[in-house]
């Protein structure tokens, strides 16, 4: 067995960075909260459309994870299965890009189905990934970095995403649907392809597996976890509760173009107002990195979770809809 060296560490955490960088250039162009429900609108889906590609993108995601967790955790070595979740969300990108380029040609109510059953895959592909990286990561990077990672990603992926966000826009008002879309996940195909190439650099070293095969053992071993770490509980009651804010937002893009006629130009100005926020909290994690607790900043994630449904409820007729993508921004960062 090979133990984790300083060089390695370093060269793993450089990986991550990469990765970092190149996936937030990607994920303008295929934003959940603003360009995929504008996409959704504009391929003929309405509300209904909308909560379930939510629901598929969101809970999907949360759900499936229970049954991959106890599989992927068993492996001693997870590096194949993240390529193969990372790997799956690429090609889903290729194929929505192909999907709207040839749409002209395609019903309707199948394009809707086509594009959820890729929405599906790449749902499905982010959570079979997610349970490999957050692994890897752990036994791949000292502990004594991993702030310091967290803080310097905000700002070097704040930045990428800013400019990107920008781009985003602009490619929305180049031209009109369907060819717009079709470009705008080719984007973060390619984007995506790249951020790849830091999973493929990653040297992981330590082999690490639980020993729980199936649901129900790992249902056991779950029970366990949370009665010797007490505090486990209320961190994954806070992981699986804040997301008001984040879901609230693909409804808003329905509200604003169905109600309001706003165009391709609009959705681009809600995704730059929402990419602000996040670049906001991450410069201000970053600065105040030394000082910060991340106990505080969950507290205040609650708070503007709690408070922004109630200020859209009592002044949504005079607070601009960006200010809530604006909020949204931060509870996501």
């Amino acid at each position: 067995m090979k133990q984790l060296t300083a060089k390695t560490s370093k060269h793993n955490y450089l990986s991550f960075l990469w990765h970092g960088l190149f996936l937030a250039l990607a994920q303008n162009f295929m934003d959940v909260d603003t360009i995929l429900p504008a996409m959704l609108v504009e391929s003929g889906g309405g509300a209904l459309h909308v909560g379930i590609l939510t629901a598929i993108m969101l809970g999907g995601a949360s759900v499936t994870q229970l049954f991959f967790a106890p599989y992927i955790s068993s492996r001693s070595y997870k590096k194949k299965y993240l390529l193969l979740g990372i790997n799956a969300r690429i090609l889903t990108l290729a194929g929505l890009s192909a999907l709207l380029y040839f749409s002209p040609a395609i019903n309707d109510r199948n394009i809707l189905w086509l594009i959820f059953l890729l929405i599906s895959v790449f749902s499905v592909g982010g959570a079979f990934a997610n349970v490999s990286f957050t692994d890897i990561f752990g036994k791949s990077v000292f502990d004594t970095q991993r702030k310091s990672f967290f803080s310097i990603k905000q700002v070097i992926v704040g930045a990428g995403v800013f400019i990107s966000a920008f781009l985003a826009r602009k490619v929305l008002m180049s031209t009109g649907y369907p060819n717009n879309y079709s470009i705008m996940f080719l984007i973060g195909f390619a984007s995506l392809t790249i951020a790849s190439f830091g999973f493929w650099r990653i040297r992981e070293t330590i082999p690490s597996s639980l020993s729980v095969k199936g649901v129900k053992n790992f249902i056991i071993f779950f029970k366990s976890e949370i009665k010797s770490n007490p505090r486990l509980k209320y961190f994954l009651g806070f992981v699986n509760t804040h997301g008001i804010v984040v879901i609230l937002m693909p409804f808003l893009l329905v509200y604003s173009k169905e109600i309001l006629h706003t165009g391709p130009s609009q959705t681009g100005v809600y995704l730059i107002f929402k990419v602000a926020g996040t670049v906001i909290t991450g410069l201000t994690i970053f600065m105040l990195r030394k000082n910060i607790k991340y106990g505080f900043l969950l507290r205040g994630n609650v708070l503007l979770a709690t408070l922004s449904p109630l200020i859209l409820i009592i002044f949504g007729d005079i607070i601009p809809l960006q200010f809530f993508f604006l909020i949204g921004g931060i509870v996501f960062s």
